[in-house]
């Protein structure tokens, strides 16, 4: 008898089995070709894959990814290893990297003494940390140098060749004019570039071997005010900076008071210097006897990563030129003493999705059934720096912004929220009719099509007080008119903490949302028109 119900027991479940698999070859069956290859793709994107990823992501080894940091680095790494076994093409000089930059630079100290009276900073005389580097000097003796011009129209260096090395030059700012105030150099009264590119005048003084230019700013306040945000601001600017100490002289801006106080008895000479050159278009230099000091140091902050980039070039030669970009960042906390911050929702989940969609599209390519218009799969850096990464890309991006279709976004999407505990089948859309009703409608069908989720837009409501909107990467590409589309799992108590670890991840619904981003890019890919804007 047992062994009667064991037999009865194993031919139910062939019968159960067999069911399913009729019913999944139907599904199958009614799809349209095109969306049979889709779904084909898409079940290359398994928890267990994702799982692979974003175990290695959120491990201890990488110490919380933090733009910068060696575990970031080693997170790049990763992923980069990832597109290179897929068999992607490297992008730039030959690595999947497109190195990010960002610097800020403010002073430590600025300070300025002439014959044992200090001056104070932004109030006598301000300097611009961008343009100068860190120097400590003393002399007993200024040259003046006209305006510090090397102009076929008109030359300070003529004669100054070998007596500026090792000096301070004190020079007005801007260029000569005559008593009608035409120019001498472009004999208008439009100025040369002399006069609106600061950077030329320290380009010749450092080719001439000069310490130092003191430049006299005839409008002293309104240029400080000008120039206050650029000398005290400390946030990060884009790019590795001007490297002035291999590019510039060091600069002072000064006021007339000060220029008075250097020039002492020399006062009526540097005058009569300054009217001959008005009156002849001829430079004249004056030695200035003074005792003067300078000290400037600087703090240098600078941040600096990687995005990673996995290409698959589009299989339709007219198409192919236009891509999607798919996105997610792949930086965290990293590390506050001991305590490891280890980003398993943020945004490893993201990361692993987008690894494992490159693979699905990489795979179709190889089949050369897909996809039609290309594909860049990338992951940024320093989102939690401000979404540092993604705007590099968007102010220089590898490819045109002009020929991009639209950007994916995913960060967070491997957990459930407190809202959806009792029915974990969802994902919130965010920004995916802000700028083309076709997106929204496209990524409505997809998930109607393939999975059923239910899609939340709480999030994508204008009042919302959270404003997720604008705070992943795919903002800095909407607000440059590339239509976005952002998929989300809300937030919970680990959100930011060490706590937010491997196995607070729900490894299906992980799949599920990575499938939908699938599809929704599968589909901008594949149309044979590219998607409209309002």
């Amino acid at each position: 008898m047992y062994f009667i119900k064991i037999f009865n027991l194993k031919l139910s479940m062939i019968f159960f089995k067999n069911i399913i698999c009729t019913l999944c070859f139907s599904f199958f069956f009614f799809l349209s070709k095109g969306q049979q290859v889709a779904l084909s793709f898409s079940q290359t994107i398994t928890p267990q894959d994702l799982k692979r990823h974003l175990t290695v992501l959120a491990s201890d080894s990488l110490e919380g990814r933090e733009t910068g940091s060696a575990g970031n680095l080693k997170a790049a790494n990763y992923i980069a290893k990832h597109f290179r076994g897929l068999g992607l093409p490297p992008l730039v000089k030959s690595t999947f990297f497109q190195p990010v930059a960002f610097t800020a630079e403010t002073w430590m100290q600025s300070s300025l003494s002439v014959n044992g009276k200090e001056y104070s900073p932004n109030w006598d005389f301000y300097t611009l940390p961008a343009y100068n580097s860190n120097l400590d000097i003393s002399a007993n003796q200024v040259l003046f140098a006209g305006y510090g011009i090397e102009d076929k129209n008109y030359n300070d260096y003529k004669k100054l060749k070998r007596k500026a090395k090792g000096k301070i030059l004190l020079i007005y700012n801007g260029e000569p004019t005559n008593s009608d105030g035409v120019s001498l150099l472009t004999s208008s009264t439009t100025v040369s570039d002399w006069s609106t590119n600061m950077q030329k005048k320290l380009e010749v003084a450092r080719r001439y071997g000069a310490k130092m230019l003191l430049i006299i700013d005839g409008n002293f306040l309104k240029n400080l005010d000008k120039n206050r945000l650029q000398i005290v601001d400390g946030s990060l600017k884009m790019g590795e900076g001007l490297k002035p100490e291999t590019r510039f002289c060091n600069s002072i801006f000064i006021t007339t008071q000060i220029a008075k106080d250097i020039l002492g008895e020399k006062f009526k000479a540097v005058v009569a210097a300054r009217e001959q050159i008005e009156a002849t278009g001829k430079s004249k230099s004056v030695k200035i006897p003074c005792n003067i000091k300078i000290v400037q140091e600087k703090n240098i902050k600078q941040l600096k990563g990687n995005n990673v980039l996995g290409y698959i070039e589009g299989t339709d030669e007219k198409l192919k030129e236009e891509l999607v970009i798919i996105t997610a960042h792949y930086d965290h906390l990293g590390k506050r003493g001991e305590e490891i911050f280890h980003g398993a929702d943020d945004d490893a989940s993201g990361t692993s999705a987008v690894m494992e969609i490159a693979e699905a599209f990489s795979a179709a390519q190889r089949m050369g059934i897909g996809p039609r218009r290309s594909v860049l799969c990338m992951l940024v850096t320093g989102e939690e720096k401000g979404l540092l990464g993604s705007e590099y890309y968007a102010n220089f991006p590898i490819f045109p912004l002009s020929k991009t279709v639209a950007d994916v976004n995913i960060d967070m999407v491997g957990r459930v929220d407190e809202k959806h505990a009792n029915k974990k089948d969802y994902v919130y859309v965010i920004g995916s009719d802000k700028l083309s009703n076709d997106l929204h409608l496209i990524n409505e069908q997809m998930n109607a099509t393939y999975l059923n989720m239910e899609l939340d837009y709480t999030y994508n409501d204008e009042s919302d007080p959270n404003r997720y909107y604008y705070r992943s990467d795919h903002y800095n590409f909407a607000k440059r008119g590339i239509p976005v589309v952002f998929y989300f799992n809300g937030t919970h108590e680990d959100y930011h903490r060490p706590s937010d670890t491997v196995d607070k991840i729900d490894f299906d619904m992980l799949a599920r949302r990575a499938q939908l981003a699938f599809f929704t890019a599968w589909e901008l890919a594949n149309r044979n028109e590219r998607i409209k804007l309002k």
